[in-house]
């Protein structure tokens, strides 16, 4: 039996405003006529499907062509999990329907932990999937009035752990020809390494756990939140597979990639990545302006064809007209989707940082507060309880 695990797709993800659909539809070809060439058994998706919890109905239509089309290949058994992106009521809404396609999906957690374990049969191999979603925290735990910071972060963590020990054990129940255990996640797991277009799942350290934290039942965990591939504790069966398109350009300097587990004789005898075409050719030029403009020759698409984006690091001190970088780069096929200054001062108050962020996203709700008590002349140390209001309020906010 071979297993895909790939996580993080963001059906409808837009890098600088501009639209990733080309580099998406290619993807999903890519990996369907990998399936096909490659007999693959079983696709497993950690999490993330969509960027936003409103998919356009471009990328709606995307999903649900890919999973019919997997229909007349090998593959035969697909799970998938949602992520802290997805909207659990748009992944469970066609669920049943899916169901009839052998697809199972698993929005958000379960009222019943069964209702998140599968059992997978291709010929004489079996397997068993714990499908955990991302576990939001008014799901598997339920808020005390007046709770601290600390007292939310440790009970929201042990009911995490709590949740895949509960989803390891109903694998066990079911496992009556010991065959091997994969277990599902979507979170951010402690030594991890993140780039820019990732969200930490919950303010601080909240919901982070480590690699020694997962059932040891489970054989192999396929999880998803983070873009880089990596592996976990230095345990190679706890592992990211990564976003399978750049969705930043903090993600230019590695390879993407999808997981391969090989099932035979009861056992996962193989785990191998296998790295994703790059569609789209990225670079990021360094220098003064007239160095950069130097490097537009350099700056060529590939056998995909798709019009390759650029991010320029200017080494001055001070802001400088980008006219003649524009002006430049009209006689070339790419385009500039972002211009910074590598020198610029780093302190900046809460104003400029709003003005320069594109998406709340960049920046977490703890950060802005802080920031603004400092502006304010506010010392957060000499009154805590207003920092515990506002974490109060914020966990509030996040279980409406």
């Amino acid at each position: 039996m071979k297993i895909i695990h790939t996580a993080d797709w963001h059906l409808g993800h837009r890098l600088h405003e501009q639209s990733q659909a080309e580099e998406q539809v290619l993807f999903l070809q890519w990996i369907e006529n990998y399936i096909v060439n490659e007999n693959i058994d079983v696709l497993l998706i950690s999490g993330d499907v969509f960027d936003t919890n409103a998919p356009s109905n471009q990328s709606l239509e995307m999903y649900y062509n890919f999973l019919v089309k997997l229909k007349s290949t090998n593959c035969q058994s697909v799970i998938i999990t949602g992520g802290n992106h997805d909207s659990p009521g748009t992944l469970n809404a066609p669920k049943e329907l899916l169901n009839a396609l052998n697809i199972k999906v698993v929005g958000k957690a379960a009222e019943n932990i069964e209702d998140e374990v599968f059992e997978i049969a291709v010929n004489e191999e079996k397997v068993i999937v714990g499908a955990v979603p991302y576990l939001r925290d008014g799901d598997i735990r339920k808020a005390v009035a007046g709770e601290s910071f600390e007292e939310l972060t440790d009970k929201y963590k042990q009911a995490l752990i709590n949740h895949y020990e509960k989803s390891a054990a109903q694998c066990e129940l079911i496992n009556s020809t010991n065959a091997p255990v994969i277990g599902m996640g979507h979170l951010f797991a402690i030594g991890g390494s993140v780039s820019e277009s990732e969200q930490n799942i919950y303010v601080g350290t909240l919901g982070h756990i480590g690699a020694e934290d997962f059932p040891k039942y489970f054989d192999y965990i396929a999880l998803g939140h983070l873009h880089r591939p990596q592996i976990i504790g230095g345990n190679e069966k706890v592992r990211y597979s990564g976003s399978p398109n750049i969705l930043s350009f903090s993600e230019i300097n590695y390879d993407k990639k999808i997981i391969v587990l090989t099932i035979e004789n009861n056992e996962v005898s193989k785990i191998e990545s296998e790295p994703v075409p790059r569609f789209r050719q990225f670079y990021k030029l360094t220098g003064t302006a007239q160095e950069c403009i130097e490097q537009f020759p350099s700056v060529i698409s590939n056998e995909y064809e798709l019009t390759p984006w650029v991010e320029i690091s200017l080494n001055e001190e001070h802001n400088i007209n980008t006219d003649e970088l524009k002006s430049a780069a009209e006689d070339y096929s790419f385009d500039i989707l972002k211009t910074t200054l590598k020198n610029q001062r780093k302190t900046k108050g809460i104003e400029e940082l709003l003005a320069e962020t594109k998406s709340i996203k960049e920046l977490l709700p703890t950060d802005v507060f802080k920031l603004k008590c400092k502006e304010m002349g506010f010392d957060l140390n000499d009154r805590p309880e207003v920092e515990d209001a506002f974490n109060e309020i914020l966990h509030s906010v996040k279980n409406q």
